[in-house]
């Protein structure tokens, strides 16, 4: 979509929200999203991807401990912690990223 595009249609909804009328977006709520946790990265050479197997050990450059990014669409909304929740890994929100922040990473 062009940033044309993209003001265009911000354009439309402020306009929407000023004029009075209240527009239903309940219509948003079935929209799929992606959501990203990152527990590190690392970077390595085509020579050490092909000598991996099982067992072995990729050391990442966060440490212990350290909180985990967590990513929607490819975009930052936040840090957490691993928990366990029913033999499941979840994820324990402890930072949300502002939605003053959020909205200019859109741009």
């Amino acid at each position: 979509m062009t940033d044309e595009a993209k003001n265009m249609q911000m354009q439309e909804l402020q306009d929407q929200g000023q004029g009075g009328h209240q527009r239903d977006i309940n219509f948003i709520l079935d929209i799929p999203l992606e959501l990203t946790v990152i527990i590190g990265r690392t970077k390595i050479l085509v020579q050490e991807l092909l000598q991996l197997g099982q067992g072995s050990v990729v050391a990442l450059e966060k440490l212990a401990g350290e909180p985990m990014e967590v990513y929607v669409n490819d975009k930052l909304i936040g840090r957490g912690e691993v928990v366990v929740v029913n033999e499941k890994f979840g994820v324990r929100l402890t930072d949300i990223i502002s939605p003053a922040d959020r909205v200019r990473q859109l741009k």
